[in-house]
């Protein structure tokens, strides 16, 4: 049986595998680079920006959800190619859903922006 870890080991170990993740979604999914150079170019905009601090942490949360939603969908769609890859229709739907939240997120994103900035 292995001992879990706990304290400062656990939060190590928990980075590292954060880290691990991160470096996985850069490496193999085009969307989620994009969407971190959108956040490289518009964090600094959202803070140059002559508005309400609540205002500035709305824009740059509203780009962190989406990099936290594409997280989560490349982690569902990975699960599924590994599951199988042929096609299936409950995997193809899980897919899809999850791509909606990306869409759904980056829409907030882009309404959150507009109004801020309008």
């Amino acid at each position: 049986m292995m001992t879990k870890r706990t304290g400062l080991a656990r939060v190590l170990f928990a980075t590292y595998y954060s880290m691990k993740g991160l470096r996985a979604a850069f490496l193999t999914e085009a969307a989620f680079r994009q969407e971190l150079l959108a956040l490289a170019i518009l964090i600094p905009v959202a803070l140059s920006l002559d508005i309400t601090n609540v205002e500035r942490v709305l824009l740059i949360w509203s780009l962190c959800m989406v990099i936290i939603v594409e997280l989560l969908n490349t982690a569902i769609e990975k699960l599924c190619d590994h599951i199988s890859t042929d096609m299936h229709e409950l995997l193809g739907r899980a897919k899809d859903i999850g791509s909606a939240a990306v869409f759904i997120c980056l829409l907030l994103a882009a309404f959150t922006w507009l109004i801020i900035l309008l």
